[in-house]
């Protein structure tokens, strides 16, 4: 069964005028929006940052629904250490893959920080970008530069990457 051409889903277009204006203009601030990525070890984490009224949302499901409790704080570092001033103008929607419950935190929160400094660098000043980032940094590195430590690979002649079989003489 078909659908008549005016009932299609998907994006609408907006209606134009024959001398090409909108009649109804969608707001820009909605199109407003950056995708960053964090990463610890095998996780990864991906932040949608977008204008809104300062939702955050992790998989669809809100931010305080968070497992293991004990590392939720970490989570919320980001937002806290930027104040509510700055954090209330954005949505940000996250989505993360791999890892343990601690490497996805930590990617989580640095896809957090990166996401709100790419938003203020692209949307709003260069100079709050700045303000942000130094805030960041000066409290935790990883919360912008992600950790190259990965696991080191066994080796044959061991039980690990660096113990050795024992070895007798005699």
């Amino acid at each position: 069964w078909l659908k008549p051409p005016g009932l299609r889903q998907g994006r609408q277009r907006a209606a134009t005028t024959p001398s090409g204006d909108m009649s109804e203009a969608a707001p820009a601030e909605k199109g407003e929006k950056v995708q960053c990525f964090g990463r610890k070890k095998t996780a990864v984490a991906v932040a949608l940052v977008r204008t809104g009224s300062g939702q955050v949302r992790l998989n669809g499901c809100p931010i305080h629904t968070i497992k293991p409790e004990i590392l939720r704080v970490k989570v919320y570092e980001p937002l806290l250490l930027l104040g509510r001033e700055r954090c209330s103008k954005v949505d940000i929607r996250l989505r993360v893959r791999g890892g343990g419950y601690t490497s996805q935190i930590y990617a989580l929160r640095q896809a957090i920080a990166k996401g709100i400094v790419a938003y203020y660098q692209k949307y709003i000043d260069e100079a709050s970008k700045k303000e942000i980032k130094d805030i960041l940094m000066a409290y935790d590195r990883s919360l912008i530069v992600a950790d190259p430590r990965r696991c080191e690979p066994k080796k044959f002649g061991g039980r690990s990457a660096r113990a050795r079989f024992q070895k007798s003489y005699r």
